[in-house]
């Protein structure tokens, strides 16, 4: 049976994330969801990795889960729907109590061929004594306590060999390769292919992680990517982040069998993605100046900002451009599938025209996840007859299944916006979709209900 996995997170002892991210967050949102195996993120880190060890117990071979205790506190506060194991009539995978995968992103920044590279890399281990392995050598070039996703001065080639030899199954990805700052890739610090950034043991790398910014058909117009498995990570850095993107499988539930499916294509099912220009670096641009371009535009500036003059930073679309060797449209054979989605509170709030973060937002998505099951089931499985009794969520569904959505796209570390419906098409569309405050509002601004005293 298939299953969603989120490969890539950050715990509260990374920088710039949430408090919330402890392993039970963790295992409860990751049942929101819909997702089989999610990962701990942070083990390099002493106290995350001491958390780990406390709060978890091995499970199938590979993956561990929730002390029953724990899981049981965990399982009391989801919706009466989402409870049972394989619960949800529209969640046509394995659904159940999260399965935890040990994950860390590194941070490497070193000289090499005359220029500074800084490269992320996601790293995955077996087992804790793989793990302990890993962080007794990293402890000796560099300080694993000061973040969760550690800087070390370390070539990316030596890191892989660090990997390696942490024990038979750990293997390592390189992170969001097209990040212009912090990649493989990356047009600021990165290289112009996976096997100058590795070196002579690039042949033990068989998946990379495109990264919100981009998406496969973007990433097949490089040959050079062609013997790789694309994976796609939400990169949470809060709970409620989780699986915005995530991976697909069909192999047993094993961190052995998942590993085989990345290295040989086999049970490897493709990704949920962000349409890309949601991805804050995807277009070219200055944020301080609210300068977006496109690749010709940047050409045409000589890479400078129009505004000020400074240099832009290029984004992922401008870099495949430069290195790519094939038209925009072409699809490898054997290529695996993939959708893209919008995360249902985004969905929700468009559909209610306030913030994701608000409250009528939050009461809406609890709602609809106890009517319809979890978000993944929501976002793709969930047949329209069913959405019959909420008609504009219907609508907004079928037109991001179908990729109908207006795309405003992200630059220079500026979030881009997806949208389902055009201005005013709402309102015109669905006119009792939004919230009765929106609808007051839209009757006064009309001359209607008079203003409240």
């Amino acid at each position: 049976m298939s299953y969603y996995a989120d490969l890539h997170v950050h715990s509260k002892y990374s920088r710039a994330t949430s408090r919330d991210g402890c392993l039970e967050e963790f295992a409860y949102w990751a049942r929101l969801k819909g997702l089989a195996v999610v990962a701990t993120g942070d083990f390099t880190h002493p106290a995350w990795l001491a958390d780990i060890r406390e709060k978890l117990v091995p499970a199938e071979p590979g993956l561990f889960r929730l002390r029953p205790e724990i899981e049981a506190l965990v399982e009391s506060r989801l919706p009466p729907m989402l409870r049972a194991e394989n619960s949800g009539q529209f969640m046509p995978v394995r659904f159940g109590p999260a399965r935890f995968i040990l994950q860390v992103e590194i941070s490497t920044i070193y000289k090499k061929a005359g220029a500074t590279r800084k490269v992320h890399h996601i790293i995955f281990v077996p087992d804790i004594e793989a793990a302990l392995r890993l962080v007794r050598r990293l402890d000796q070039i560099g300080n694993l306590k000061s973040d969760g996703r550690p800087i070390l001065g370390l070539d990316s080639r030596d890191l892989l060999e660090i990997v390696l030899e942490s024990g038979p199954g750990s293997f390592l990805a390189p992170a969001h390769i097209w990040t212009p700052w912090f990649s493989a890739l990356g047009s600021k610090s990165g290289f112009d292919s996976i096997d100058e950034c590795y070196g002579d043991l690039a042949g033990s790398v068989f998946a990379v992680e495109t990264g919100l910014s981009s998406d496969p058909p973007m990433n097949w117009r490089l040959s050079a990517l062609d013997r790789f498995r694309l994976i796609s990570n939400s990169d949470a850095h809060s709970p409620s982040k989780l699986a915005r993107e995530a991976c697909v499988f069909d192999t047993a539930m094993d961190y052995h069998a998942l590993r085989r499916a990345l290295a040989t294509g086999e049970g490897y099912g493709g990704t949920v993605e962000f349409f890309p220009e949601e991805g804050k670096y995807h277009a070219d641009g200055h944020r301080a100046c609210s300068v977006r371009l496109d690749p010709v535009e940047t050409r045409e500036r000589k890479g400078l900002c129009p505004v000020c003059g400074k240099p832009v930073t290029v984004g992922v679309l401008s870099r495949v451009e430069a290195l790519a060797d094939r038209p925009s449209g072409y699809r490898p054979p054997g290529a695996s599938d993939f959708c893209g989605v919008i995360p249902l509170r985004e969905v929700l709030a468009e559909l209610l025209e306030t913030s994701p973060a608000s409250k009528a937002v939050a009461r809406a998505y609890s709602e609809t996840l106890e009517r319809f099951g979890p978000e993944l089931a929501i976002l793709r499985h969930v047949p329209p007859d069913a959405l019959r009794e909420a008609p504009a969520l219907a609508d907004a569904i079928a037109r991001m299944r179908e990729g109908r959505v207006v795309r405003e796209a992200g630059y220079d570390g500026e979030f881009g916006v997806i949208r389902v419906f055009k201005p005013g098409e709402l309102a015109r569309a669905h006119p009792n979709a939004t919230s009765p405050a929106v609808r007051r509002g839209r009757r006064r601004a009309q001359g209607g209900d008079p203003a409240p005293k």
